[in-house]
C-alpha cells in the first residue's frame, strides 16, 4: 500500500455510509475559521479588483462542503460590492479532487446552489459564478501559471501523497503513543516533502500577492510522542480485535498505515518559511467540539446517558467509516468492514461513557503569495 492516490476518495453519495452524511465535523471546521475566509478573500479582491477572480478549493470531496466555502467566497465579495458601490466580478470556481472522488454528485448539487444563489442574493449573483471541476493530485500541477487569486483548501494538507517509505509499525495504523522514533520520524519526514511539494506547486500557480488558506488536522504538541491520536488508535484496536477473533492476519495490520499526518503549527511555519514563496499572516491552532456536534445530533431524542454513548459511538464510527473504508476495503477485502465498524462504535460509546472527548486539534494558516 504505497501510493495513496487511488484510495483517497471519501465514500461516494450513493454509499449506506457516504462521506456526504457524515461530514458534519469537518463543515464545522470550516464555519470555525469563516473570519479568517472573509479577510483573505477581501484582502485578495481589493488589491486585485479582477473582472473574473479565479479561486480554487483544493480536496473539495463529495460532501455539501465545498458550496459552504463558495457561499462564504460569493457572500464575502457581494457584501463589498454592495458597501462600495462596486460591480460584483464574475467568479470562475474550481474544484478539485482525485479523479476517484464523487464529483457526479457534487455536480449534481451545483444547480441547487446556484438556484439558492439567486433567491438569497438575486440574479446579478447567480449569473455572475461559474463552477469546474478540475480531477488531480494537488500533489501534482493542476492550473496555468499565474491564473488564480484565491486558493482555499479544508482537510486536505494533512492527507500525504504516500504511506511513508519503509515504516515498520507493528500493531498500530498510524502514530501512537507506542510507535518506536523513527515511525514518527518518518511520517514527519513524508509530510515535509508534501508540504513543501504542495507550496511549490502553488506557488507557480498563484498570482503574486494572491491569497491561500489552508486547514488540516493538527496536534497541540511538538513531540507527537505525546499526543492522543482517538479515532485512529481506535480503528488500529478495531482491527486487533478482528486479529484475535480469527477474522484478520496480524501481518495484514502490520503492514497496514493509514497516509495521514497531524502537523503541529511549528512545523507548518518552518516548512512555509524554507520553501520561501509565501508569507505567513495568520497561523492557528483551534479545538472543534466534536462531542458537541455528535450530542446536537440527537438533541430531539429521548434518550438516557448509555443510550446516547451508544447512539454517538455509532456516529464515530460512521465518521471514520466514510474516510477510511475504500483504504481498508483496499488491503483486507471488504468481507471485514461490517464487524470492524460495529466493533470500532463499540468502543467509542465505551470511551464516551468515561468521558473520553472526540475533539480534534485543528491548524489554519492563511497565506500571501510573495
Amino acid at each position: 500500500m504505497a501510493s495513496a492516490g487511488k484510495l483517497l476518495s471519501m465514500n461516494a453519495a450513493d454509499h449506506e455510509i457516504s462521506y456526504a452524511n457524515n461530514s458534519f465535523p469537518q463543515q464545522a471546521v470550516i464555519w470555525k475559521v469563516r473570519p479568517i475566509i472573509e479577510e483573505s478573500v477581501t484582502d485578495t479582491f481589493k488589491k486585485f479588483a479582477p473582472p473574473c477572480m479565479k479561486v480554487a478549493d483544493l480536496g473539495c470531496s463529495s460532501g455539501p462542503n465545498t458550496l459552504h466555502t463558495i457561499s462564504l467566497v460569493i457572500n464575502t465579495l457581494d457584501g463589498i460590492c454592495k458597501r462600495e458601490q462596486l460591480k460584483l466580478p464574475e467568479l470562475q470556481v474550481f474544484l478539485n479532487d482525485l479523479p476517484e472522488n464523487d464529483f457526479n454528485s457534487v455536480f449534481k448539487s451545483v444547480p441547487g446552489f446556484i438556484e439558492r444563489l439567486k433567491n438569497e442574493e438575486g440574479d446579478l449573483v447567480q449569473e455572475s459564478c461559474f463552477v469546474a471541476g478540475v480531477a488531480g493530485s494537488f500533489y501534482q500541477r493542476l492550473f496555468p501559471t499565474r491564473s488564480l487569486h484565491f486558493v482555499h483548501s479544508s482537510y486536505g494538507i494533512h492527507w500525504l501523497s504516500k504511506v511513508p517509505d519503509g515504516l515498520e509499525n507493528k500493531g498500530n495504523i498510524y502514530m501512537a503513543r507506542s510507535c518506536p522514533p523513527n515511525v514518527f520520524e518518518a511520517y514527519a519526514n513524508q509530510f515535509q516533502k508534501d508540504f513543501t511539494n504542495f507550496l511549490s506547486l502553488r506557488s507557480k500557480e498563484i498570482l503574486p500577492q494572491g491569497r491561500m488558506v489552508l486547514s488540516c488536522k493538527g496536534r497541540q504538541n511538538r513531540d507527537p510522542s505525546m499526543e492522543d491520536y482517538g479515532c485512529e488508535l481506535m480503528v488500529a484496536k478495531s482491527l486487533l480485535d478482528l486479529v484475535a477473533q480469527g477474522f484478520v492476519k496480524e501481518a495484514d495490520v502490520d503492514s497496514f498505515n493509514l497516509p495521514l499526518y497531524s502537523p503541529c503549527k511549528e512545523e507548518i511555519a518552518e516548512i512555509v518559511e524554507r520553501e520561501g514563496s509565501f508569507e505567513i499572516d495568520s497561523l492557528q491552532v483551534f479545538e472543534v467540539d466534536n462531542d458537541g456536534l455528535l450530542r446536537q445530533q440527537h438533541r430531539n431524542k429521548d434518550l438516557g446517558f448509555k443510550e446516547l454513548c451508544m447512539e454517538m459511538g455509532k456516529d464515530v464510527a460512521n465518521i471514520a467509516r466514510a474516510v477510511f473504508e475504500p483504504m481498508i476495503c483496499s488491503h483486507f477485502g471488504d468481507a471485514i468492514i461490517d464487524k470492524l465498524f460495529v466493533r470500532l462504535a463499540a468502543l467509542a460509546a465505551e470511551a464516551l461513557s468515561h468521558r473520553m472527548n472526540f475533539n480534534q486539534a485543528n491548524i489554519v494558516v492563511s497565506l500571501t503569495k510573495k
